[in-house]
């Protein structure tokens, strides 16, 4: 069950950690530097099968032979019927059922579907299952998102450290050619702006928790009253818990391109009383309020640099991904009522069928990161992260990441309800981003910004009202 940060006091002595400790944690996003070789943007020929045979986003139209993964016939871009913000988000398939689940006795019949990561999960925990529905494609873009994408795909290229001659909105690379532009196609995908207060929960090996809150103002480039160059996004966040965070507040600003740009970060010390630049932290720097159990690079699943690594598309798969994951977001469940030992409560989510880009990266000699070898698996609909197997210097299979994947249809664009971090060695594991029992709606979307409120000036005058 819940407990006390002052019930937990390793935890909470960890918390207590000076204010400039924060840095670390606060690295939602690292940079967006890239090694890449040259790759060509998309011929004409290419680009004209974008809303034809493929979808307006690069995915495969049509279904799967065996009918198991239906074709795409435009997703979910209205609410359900009677929905109002405030119910948050209901789910529209409540009604369906299992056609089966997967544990541990029956794995061995869905292995060329699962990951490595789902099987060590299956191995490991005996209430880990994983409960299969029919498949849905509901993702979706509104049809500007479409428009820019088509404009750029015959221009958007990368070359080493440049992403070039793309600009937002649209997917950089709807028909991918390399692992790496596929990741980065996660890494730049539109949302336009969102308002939220969401909660972490760091879970022992025991089943013990507590929860850090954080609200955040998050803004991409087109949704600012002022377009800066080479700017992808800002945000500015506070943590709301526990108590001894209070006060302490961040502002960030994020290029497209770190070639020509580099990441600004700031926090706001309530002991300080006084906003200061922020160190570059990134690729395994230890996030904070979270007991070590994450990296700052796998916020979103993985975020940021692609530098360290050498980038394989291993090709396009059929997987069992979480999807669809409104169970699981329900504002009527509560944290201690989805917490166990090991994982989060199996029957809370939704594993569906789908077409998955795999992309492997591998640590480039000579360079250092705690995961050796990372593998992600990419939603074809949305280009998003669904599931993440992140390996030790030894090889080890180490951290495993569930990112359930969610169509916000008041918005229409697809995000991560959540995402669970499992540590597979010690038991532990932390799920960051959950809004259950926040007030809904707990994310406001399409907002408009003014540049003026993102500066360190309008930082410290809000941090001091």
């Amino acid at each position: 069950g819940s407990k006390s940060c002052a019930s937990l006091r390793p935890m909470g002595d960890t918390l207590m950690k000076p204010i400039r400790n924060l840095a670390a944690g606060l690295m939602i996003v690292a940079t967006l530097s890239t090694t890449l070789p040259a790759n060509a943007a998309l011929t004409q020929a290419e680009a004209d099968r974008l809303g034809k045979d493929l979808t307006p986003n690069g995915a495969e139209k049509a279904g799967n032979k065996d009918g198991t993964i239906p074709a795409w016939e435009g997703g979910m871009t209205k609410p359900p019927a009677g929905w109002k913000p405030e119910m948050g988000y209901v789910d529209p398939f409540a009604n369906e059922k299992p056609l089966f689940v997967i544990t541990a006795q029956n794995a061995e019949q869905y292995t060329d579907k699962l990951t490595a990561g789902q099987l060590a999960m299956l191995k490991r925990y005996s209430n880990f299952t994983m409960p299969v529905y029919p498949s849905h494609r509901t993702f979706a873009y509104p049809q500007f998102v479409y428009d820019a994408t088509k404009a750029i795909a015959t221009k958007a290229s990368s070359e080493n450290d440049s992403l070039r001659n793309y600009e937002l909105p649209g997917t950089p690379f709807p028909i991918p050619k390399t692992g790496a532009e596929e990741i980065l196609n996660h890494e730049l995908r539109w949302f336009g702006a969102y308002d939220r207060c969401t909660d972490w929960t760091p879970v022992t090996a025991n089943g013990e928790f507590y929860r850090v809150g954080i609200c955040e103002n998050f803004v991409q480039d087109q949704n600012f009253d002022k377009r800066q160059p080479n700017h992808l996004f800002s945000f500015y966040g506070a943590f709301d818990a526990p108590f001894n965070l209070l006060g302490n507040f961040y502002l960030l600003h994020e290029p497209i391109d770190y070639s020509t740009g580099r990441r600004q970060a700031w926090l706001y010390s309530d002991a300080q009383r006084r906003g200061r630049r922020a160190p570059n932290v990134a690729f395994d720097s230890p996030s904070y309020a979270d007991e070590g159990m994450d990296m700052a690079d796998a916020y979103w699943c993985f975020n940021g640099s692609l530098e360290r690594y050498n980038w394989k598309l291993v090709g396009k798969q059929e997987k069992y991904i979480p999807y669809n994951a409104y169970k699981s977001a329900d504002p009527e469940l509560k944290y201690k009522d989805m917490v166990e030992k090991g994982t989060l409560k199996s029957d809370i989510f939704r594993y569906e069928l789908h077409r998955v880009w795999e992309v492997e990266a591998t640590l480039k000699p000579g360079l250092s990161h705690v995961y050796a070898k990372r593998q992600f698996y990419l939603d074809e609909d949305s280009h998003m992260i669904a599931w993440a197997d992140s390996y030790d210097g030894r090889g080890n299979l180490w951290r495993v990441y569930s990112c359930p994947l969610m169509q916000a249809y008041d918005n229409v664009n697809m995000f991560h309800s959540m995402y669970i971090a499992h540590d597979i060695i010690n038991g532990s594991y932390i799920m960051k981003s959950a809004m259950n029992e926040r007030k809904q709606p707990a994310y406001i979307w399409g907002h408009k910004a003014k540049w003026a409120d993102f500066q360190l000036d309008a930082l410290q005058r809000r941090a001091i009202h």
